[in-house]
C-alpha cells in the first residue's frame, strides 16, 4: 500500500522543481544583457508512478502518481538559424573590414586638388612649355627646378601614404591571427569540458552558448564551417583544414623576414606552407594588403618609372648653356651595379640572372610602315610565357598595340627617333621582380632584323633573364640608321620612393637643357625643341601597363580607388542588412524577454505556494494521526 509519507514527498518534488524553475528564470533575467546569452527553460514531467506494470503488483486501483520531477533545463535555440549566422558573419566582418581600409586609399588620392600629384606634374609639363618659349631664361630654369621638386615630393608623399597603410594592415594581420588563435583554444577548451558535463547527463547550456558564441566571433575573423558527426567531437574548418577538433586546436604560425618581402605572412605550423584565407577580416586583410595596395604601389612605381625614364631619355640628349652634355635629369637607382644587370639571385656566390629593364633597337622604324614579315614573338607573362604574333601584312603600330595588350609583363612603343623601345613592367606574381624583362624570344625576324633588339632568332637566341650572359643575345653593332642597341639595368624596388632630382641641375640650374645640338654639337639661341619634347611627354602614349598616357594613370587610378570604395560601402550596407534581421530573429527565439520571465516567476511562486500549502495541510493531518489519536 501507499506510504503514509508519500504525500511529504511530493509535496517537497513540487517545492524543488518550481523553486528550480524560478531560480532559472532569475538566471535569465540576470543575464539579459549578456552577449551569447539564450535563455534557459525548465522541463518538467510526471514523476514516475508507484506502481509499474508487473504481475506482482497490489490489488489497488490504477497506478499512484508521484508529483513532479524536473527533466532536464535546456536552452532555446535554433541550429539552423546558428549556421547561417556564422556563414554569413563571414561575409560581414570582410566587408566591415574592406570598407575601412579601402576608405583610407580614398583618402590618399585627393583628387582633384590644388595640392594633389595631378596638379603638381601638370604644372611641371607647363613649367617646360615656358621653357621651350623662353629657352634663354634663368628664371623658367628656375621653375622648372621647384615644379619638379614639388612634384617629387608630392610622389614621395603619396609613396609613404600607402606605405603607412600597409603596415597598418600588416599590424592588423599580426593581431588578429593571435586572436584567431586564441579563440580556437578557447573553443577547443569549451569542447573538452561540454563532452564532460554531458557525460553526465547534463545540459552545459552556459557552456554550449559560450561555444556559440566564441564560434561567431571567429567566423568573423576566418572563412569557417562547423560540423558534429560525432556528438562528442565539435570540429571546425577553414578552407578544408581543420582548426579545432574536439579538444585539439592548431594555432597558425606568422613569418616576416626577407623571403617575405617586409610583409607577414600567416603559415601552417605542420608544413610551413601559407595559409590562404577566402573571407572574414583576416582574408579582407591580406587582399587589401597583397592585392590592393600591392597593385597601387605598383601603378605608381610604373608612373615614376617610366616618366623618369622618359625625362631623362630626352634631357641627355640636350646640351645644356653651362654646356653640360649626357645629363640626366632624374637620379637612377639600379638594383645591381653591374651596367650588365648580371647578378646572383639565388646568393649562392655564381652569377645566375641578368635584370635589365629597358631594351632599345638600334633600327629606326616608322609606326605606319608595313612589316612584310611573319613570325611569334614570345614574351614573358603573369602565368608563362605569352605568344604574339604578326603577320606581313601588319603596321608596326599594329604589331605594338598587340604586344601592349597581350597580357604580356613586356611594354613596346617608337621613341622619338623611331627606335623600337621594349620595357619590363611590373609583376603579377610577387616570386618575380618588378622591372625586369624576363624573356624576348622572335621565331621570325622582327626583333632579329627589322627592330634589331635581338641578335639571332628561335629559342637559342632568345633573351632570357635566367641566363647572366643574356646581353650576348642583344643585336651587336650599329643597325642601319647608326644607332647601337642600348639597355638600361632594372632599378631598386619602388622608384616611387627614391626618384629625386639629379644633384648638378639642383646646384646650377642652367645644367637645364633647353634645346637639341645641331651638327656642330652646339644648339642654337632661342632653341626650345628639346624643353617643347618633354612638354609633349604629358599627352604621348608612353604606355605605362594597360594606359597610354599619364592622364589616363591619374584618371584610372582614382576611378578604381572610387569604384572599390563604392563597392566595398554598398555589399557592407546589405551584408549589415542580412546581418540585422537574422539576429532579430534569433533574438525573438533566443533573446531574453524581461515581462515574460516575470510572468513565469509569477506563475512559478504561485506553484511553490500552493506546494508548501499543501504539505502545512498533510502535515496537520499527520500531527492528528501521530499525537492525537486514541487521546
Amino acid at each position: 500500500m501507499q506510504s503514509t509519507f508519500s504525500s511529504i514527498e511530493i509535496g517537497k518534488r513540487s517545492l524543488v522543481a518550481h523553486n528550480q524553475a524560478m531560480t532559472t528564470a532569475g538566471h535569465n533575467i540576470s543575464n539579459a544583457s549578456t552577449e551569447g546569452y539564450s535563455r534557459q527553460r525548465v522541463e518538467m514531467e510526471q514523476f514516475d508512478a508507484i506502481y509499474l506494470p508487473g504481475l506482482n503488483r497490489e490489488e489497488t486501483a490504477g497506478q499512484i502518481g508521484q508529483g513532479v520531477t524536473v527533466q532536464s533545463v535546456r536552452r532555446l535555440r535554433d541550429e539552423l538559424l546558428d549556421q547561417r549566422i556564422v556563414a554569413q558573419t563571414n561575409s560581414e566582418g570582410y566587408w566591415q573590414t574592406r570598407d575601412n581600409y579601402v576608405l583610407m586609399l580614398e583618402q590618399i588620392y585627393n583628387e582633384p586638388d590644388e595640392s594633389s600629384m595631378r596638379t603638381r606634374m601638370d604644372q611641371f609639363w607647363d613649367s617646360w612649355q615656358e621653357l621651350s618659349v623662353y629657352p634663354d631664361s634663368r628664371a623658367a630654369r628656375q621653375a622648372v627646378l621647384s615644379r619638379g621638386e614639388t612634384l617629387v615630393d608630392s610622389i614621395h608623399q603619396r609613396f609613404a601614404s600607402l606605405d603607412g597603410v600597409k603596415k597598418m594592415v600588416d599590424g592588423d594581420v599580426v593581431a588578429t591571427v593571435k586572436q584567431v588563435n586564441t579563440l580556437t583554444k578557447q573553443i577547443a577548451a569549451a569542447n573538452e569540458q561540454i563532452v564532460k558535463i554531458k557525460a553526465m547527463g547534463d545540459n552545459p547550456n552556459d557552456l554550449l552558448d559560450k561555444r556559440d558564441l566564441l564560434v561567431e566571433k571567429l567566423s568573423s575573423l576566418i572563412n569557417i564551417t562547423v560540423s558534429q558527426q560525432d556528438p562528442d567531437e565539435y570540429v571546425v574548418h577553414t578552407n578544408g583544414f581543420e582548426i579545432v577538433q574536439g579538444s585539439k586546436a592548431r594555432s597558425f604560425e606568422l613569418k616576416n623576414d626577407i623571403e617575405t618581402d617586409g610583409v607577414t605572412q600567416v603559415i601552417w605550423p605542420e608544413n610551413g606552407e601559407q595559409a590562404f584565407f577566402e573571407g572574414g577580416k583576416l582574408g579582407a586583410l591580406l587582399e587589401i594588403r597583397d592585392v590592393d595596395i600591392r597593385e597601387e604601389m605598383q601603378h605608381l612605381d610604373s608612373m615614376t618609372l617610366n616618366f623618369v625614364d622618359m625625362v631623362n631619355d630626352i634631357h641627355r640628349n640636350g646640351v645644356s648653356p653651362n654646356g653640360s652634355q649626357n645629363l640626366d635629369f632624374f637620379t637612377n637607382e639600379p638594383f645591381v651595379a653591374n651596367v650588365d644587370g648580371v647578378y646572383d639571385r639565388n646568393g649562392d656566390g655564381e652569377m645566375d640572372s641578368t635584370l635589365l629593364f629597358r631594351i632599345s633597337g638600334n633600327n629606326t622604324l616608322d609606326a605606319r610602315d608595313l612589316i612584310g614579315l611573319e613570325g611569334v614573338l614570345t614574351l614573358s607573362g603573369a602565368q608563362g610565357n605569352v605568344n604574339v604574333p604578326y603577320y606581313s601584312t601588319d603596321r608596326v603600330e599594329d604589331l605594338i598595340s598587340r604586344i601592349n595588350n597581350s597580357g604580356a609583363e613586356v611594354t613596346a612603343h617608337l621613341d622619338n627617333n623611331g627606335r623600337l623601345i621594349l620595357k619590363g613592367t611590373t609583376a603579377a606574381d610577387p616570386g618575380n621582380p618588378d622591372f625586369v624583362i624576363r624573356h624576348l624570344e622572335d621565331s621570325g625576324r622582327f626583333l632579329n632584323g627589322y627592330a634589331g633588339v635581338l641578335a639571332g632568332s628561335g629559342a637559342g637566341n632568345a633573351f632570357d633573364w635566367e641566363n647572366p650572359q643574356a646581353v650576348a643575345t642583344l643585336a651587336q653593332g650599329e643597325g642601319i640608321n647608326g644607332h647601337e642597341v642600348e639597355y638600361s639595368v632594372s632599378p631598386t624596388s619602388h622608384p616611387a620612393a627614391w626618384i629625386q632630382i639629379r644633384d648638378e641641375i639642383k646646384n646650377d640650374v642652367l645644367s637645364i637643357a633647353s634645346g637639341f645640338p645641331g651638327p656642330d654639337g652646339r644648339v642654337e639661341t632661342g632653341d626650345g625643341s628639346l624643353a617643347l619634347a618633354v612638354a609633349s611627354i604629358r599627352n604621348n602614349r608612353v604606355m605605362i601597363g594597360s594606359m597610354t598616357t599619364f592622364d589616363d594613370y591619374f584618371a584610372d587610378t582614382v576611378t578604381n580607388i572610387g569604384l572599390k570604395g563604392q563597392q566595398a560601402e554598398r555589399a557592407l550596407e546589405t551584408q549589415t542588412a542580412i546581418m540585422t534581421e537574422l539576429r532579430n530573429m534569433r533574438d525573438s527565439i533566443s533573446g531574453v524577454n524581461i515581462d515574460e520571465e516575470l510572468s513565469d516567476i509569477i506563475k512559478f511562486q504561485h506553484g511553490y505556494n500552493a506546494a508548501a500549502r499543501f504539505i502545512a495541510t498533510y502535515n496537520d493531518m499527520l500531527d492528528t494521526v501521530i499525537n492525537r489519536l486514541g487521546v
